[in-house]
């Protein structure tokens, strides 16, 4: 049995360093919209595999193009040798996580598939047309299908920014669920959808059943349990 932590949108004070070493998760998951200083924050106070997708507010992932402090070139272009530069360079996204946006993971025996962003409400960043998501929904099934081939496992958590289409969703622009969230739901059969987006303020925000999928709106945090 795996315990997941999975945490979106609102930096929750309660989970301050005590409270999340209390809660003793074995994976922590986060569905977006949280700085990624807070995600830095909570991985290396829990030190357990954090994956995470992005949402419509977070930054496009970039890798540094500038030496930090201490490298040799540092203030100026990086002039390194390729052997050496992964040594310091870090990933693309927050330190010590792991990038789940359209990408199937394994995680302590479960295997965790990811889509981040909105539906397209602006020209920000993570937003997509139903079109567009359905398109990458697509490439995720086909990823998960082989896998799947290979493996003889499915996917057993759906990670998401957004809700699919009437299922937790809100009526403004800006917080439509995707359409074709219900053809990945169909494909991917997984048994937990968990997604951010969706802020309760106040309001309960009831589980939903989809088939075999229990879909949850995560925010700000909650404990769940899954056999892996």
């Amino acid at each position: 049995m795996a315990r997941i932590l999975a945490i979106a949108d609102e930096v929750d004070r309660r989970l301050n360093i005590r409270h999340l070493r209390d809660l003793e998760p074995d994976i922590v998951v986060s569905c977006g919209d949280l700085p990624w200083d807070h995600l830095e924050f909570v991985v290396s106070v829990v030190n357990k595999p954090l994956v995470w997708v992005p949402g419509n507010h977070d930054p496009i992932p970039r890798r540094r193009d500038r030496a930090p402090a201490g490298v040799a070139g540092a203030g100026g272009p990086v002039v390194i040798l390729p052997d050496f530069e992964e040594q310091w360079r870090p990933p693309p996204g927050p330190m010590g996580c792991i990038p789940l946006d359209g990408q199937i993971v394994d995680v302590k025996g479960v295997r965790f598939a990811g889509l981040g962003g909105s539906i397209r409400y602006n020209e920000g960043h993570h937003q997509y047309t139903d079109a567009e998501m359905a398109r990458k929904v697509r490439k995720l099934a086909g990823k998960t299908r082989r896998k799947r081939l290979r493996d003889r496992k499915g996917v057993d958590v759906f990670v998401t920014h957004s809700p699919p289409r009437g299922l937790g969703d809100q009526t403004d622009p800006p917080h439509r669920g995707f359409t074709s969230f219900h053809t990945a739901l169909e494909r991917l059969q997984p048994r937990l959808m968990l997604h951010g987006h969706i802020h309760p303020f106040g309001i309960d925000r009831p589980d939903r059943e989809v088939g075999r999928t229990r879909i949850v709106n995560v925010v700000p945090y909650k404990i769940l349990e899954i056999e892996s």
